[in-house]
């Protein structure tokens, strides 16, 4: 069965840090990109970074550089997502999506976990 599960989310004061993870199961995770999504209330999904399935290269939205790191770990089927200096804007659903490197049919999404900036 295949499966991306989302956690690490919660509430974080503005200039704080949390880390998300992203954990592929039922297919050959190393094989995968692996992007994470975000979508506040009242507007559409966006990019905010990426990472290919070979050499690990790394993508960002403007919104997020500096302070945002997209990793991963084939060896625990995981990307992690290091967000530093959150800000209220940061505030959203972040959803992890993977696609087949090659075969981008094969798209698999998350259900997303809460990330909330507020003091």
């Amino acid at each position: 069965q295949v499966q991306v599960v989302e956690s690490g989310g919660g509430l974080v004061q503005p200039g704080g840090s949390l880390r998300l993870s992203c954990v592929g199961s039922g297919f050959v995770f190393s094989s995968y990109g692996v992007s994470w999504y975000r979508q506040a209330p009242g507007k559409e999904r966006e990019l905010v970074a990426s990472i290919i399935s070979i050499g690990s290269s790394a993508n960002y939205a403007d919104s997020v550089k500096g302070r945002f790191t997209i990793s991963r770990d084939d060896g625990k089927n995981t990307v992690y997502l290091q967000m530093n200096s959150l800000k209220p804007e940061d505030t959203a659903v972040y959803y992890c999506k993977a696609v087949h490197q090659w075969m981008p049919r094969y798209t698999y999404w998350g259900q997303g976990t809460q990330v909330t900036v507020s003091s």
